[in-house]
């Protein structure tokens, strides 16, 4: 049998391994524990800071058990903890930094693989960015998905309906006293958001690319189940060590294809968009903005789910949860993908049943036909702007409208509820730089609240344009991540209130009407936005950020690198 990498550490009899056991023997450990049995790291994001992974202390205990019954040495490791609900400027400014933190972790320490404890919004694809830059063999745990919140005798999903009730209160139809007391019922128990946000959308990516076991997505987070997978998940790793199965064998363009159709099929979050095509370019596999609309134009959505239909997570999971969905979809996906069970995705779905018809619906009966994520072209965005149709307005899918332009955010929030702004609900909100570099990264700004004069009409949705992006559990006539972005000086940037735009998304269009001539006089004037930090890791990151169509990841980190440590630290 090869050498573990870990007994490149521990093993032999010189100075370095006597270096290295003798301390790890402070923790209690025996002396076999050294023998060559395999090393699990388990990457804990836990952090009091991220509420969705309070609950990752007693997660872990199951995940460790399952290691030592498999045979293996299980050792928690921290790694910068990326919560959305918590982190500014925005979360996403620190996806790549937490990528760069697991990646150095894992090849830096004696591992031979590693278990991926993720579950907020954008710890899933750092944790994920992170492994497969390094590519030891892999396992993804999510954290699980919170209780249906409860309010008033109904179901409330987490951030779609405080995205309602925010507007409700601003056209004055929901007291402030109501919106104070939906805030305990929305939130009853650990885990992530149980809407269809980037939460739940990135837990079932991990399943749908074969990252994790199935089932993962959907057991709330409280369900016994839940520890349960996470003790098969222990237990797991060990034996794709002895079978030296790693990331580069589960990650390949037909693994993409399959979580960019079943990200169609569940209505999944626009976030998925940037975050897999960051993952593909940390495995080397090409994967580009055109795979997402190529691969998912045709795919219904048949999930009936939070924000894009009626139900919430804990449905879903009762329903089936993604091995019910891919067996519905069973002809649109490749079944014989490898997947981390050692098996096909034909195997692992093989016996999934559809226990709930109203939530996951029949392909005849799809919330949406055509859903998926629609890529978007036009001299406003060259490279690409997306918009998730399953949430948009039919009637708001093709549309001219005037411009009325906000030239960032805070010029947004100072201008949007003056009653003198000239704005009516057939016009078409701008929202400039927030992009990659403007924000900086790329916040969730992009569904912008409309103004209050028009809420209180009755208006409760209008297109919105912006180089941002949107919470997963929003929704809207929303076209996000527009590239390249105002603040490198895109077309964006060059928009004006009162000029008209086109949006025709069966056309994939995005046109401004202005025309070439006029564009270049504008453009003659620009400047761009100054940073609003310098040095730093801010600094680092708007010198180095890609663009949304490139996944937003930084350009210096695209790539594997491998796990290979050729010096010893003495």
């Amino acid at each position: 049998m090869t050498k573990r990498r870990s007994q490149h550490w521990f093993g032999g009899q010189g100075k370095d391994a006597f270096i290295h056991r003798s301390w790890m023997k402070n923790n209690g450990l025996p002396d076999d524990a050294f023998d060559g049995r395999p090393v699990i790291g388990i990457c804990n994001t836990f952090s009091e800071f991220t509420p969705c992974h309070v609950h990752f202390r007693g997660l872990i205990e199951h995940i460790k058990a399952g290691v030592l019954e498999a045979g293996g040495l299980p050792l928690e490791f921290p790694v910068f903890s990326c919560g959305e609900s918590n982190l500014r400027p925005t979360a996403m400014l620190f996806r790549n930094l937490a990528s760069m933190d697991v990646e150095e972790a894992i090849r830096g320490n004696p591992m031979d693989g590693v278990v991926l404890m993720a579950g907020c919004d954008k710890t899933t694809p750092s944790l994920v960015m992170g492994a497969a830059s390094c590519d030891l063999p892999s396992i993804v745990i999510s954290g699980g998905p919170m209780l249906n919140g409860r309010f008033q005798g109904r179901e409330i999903g987490s951030g779609t309906d405080v995205w309602k009730f925010s507007e409700d209160v601003r056209a004055g139809v929901m007291s402030e006293q109501d919106f104070a007391n939906a805030e305990s019922a929305m939130s009853r128990s650990p885990g992530h958001c149980m809407t269809m946000g980037t939460a739940s959308t990135m837990a079932s990516m991990v399943e749908a690319l074969g990252l994790a076991l199935p089932g993962n997505a959907a057991y709330p987070a409280v369900d016994a189940r839940r520890s349960r997978i996470a003790r098969m998940t222990g237990r797991r790793i060990v034996e794709m060590v002895n079978e030296n199965l790693r990331p580069s064998a589960i990650l390949k363009k037909e693994a993409f294809a399959n979580a960019i159709r079943v990200n169609g099929a569940i209505g999944g979050s626009t976030n998925a968009v940037v975050h897999l095509l960051a993952i593909a370019g940390r495995v080397g596999t090409e994967l580009t903005l055109d795979d997402w609309d190529r691969y998912g134009r045709d795919v219904p959505t048949i999930l009936d789910l939070m924000p894009s239909g009626r139900f919430l997570m804990e449905d879903f999971c009762y329903a089936g949860g993604i091995p019910a969905v891919m067996k519905e979809i069973g002809d649109l996906l490749d079944l014989d993908v490898l997947t981390v069970t050692g098996k096909t995705v034909r195997d692992n779905i093989r016996d999934a049943q559809n226990y709930n018809p109203e939530v996951i619906r029949p392909r005849d009966k799809a919330l949406t036909r055509n859903g998926g994520i629609a890529v978007l072209r036009g001299n406003l965005a060259p490279d690409g702007a997306i918009i998730k149709p399953s949430a948009a307005s039919p009637a708001l899918m093709k549309h001219r409208g005037r411009a009325v332009v906000f030239e960032d955010i805070d010029d947004y929030k100072a201008r949007v509820d003056d009653p003198a702004l000239d704005v009516d609900e057939a016009s078409i909100m701008v929202l400039k730089n927030c992009g990659p570099k403007g924000y900086p990264g790329m916040a969730e700004v992009g569904n912008m609240a409309l103004p209050r004069k028009l809420l209180k009409q009755g208006v409760r949705d209008m297109i919105r344009i912006s180089d941002a992006r949107m919470s997963g559990t929003a929704f809207g006539t929303v076209v996000l991540h527009a590239a390249p972005e105002a603040a490198i000086g895109g077309p964006l940037a060059l928009v004006r209130s009162g000029d008209f735009i086109e949006l025709d998304v069966e056309a994939r269009k995005l046109h401004l009407d202005v025309s070439a001539q006029e564009l270049a006089r504008r453009r003659e004037s620009w400047l761009p936005p100054v940073p609003a930090m310098r040095g730093g890791y801010q600094g680092l990151y708007v010198d180095r950020v890609l663009q949304a169509d490139r996944g937003a990841d930084l350009d210096f980190l695209v790539g594997c690198r491998g796990h290979a440590i050729p010096r010893e630290s003495h």
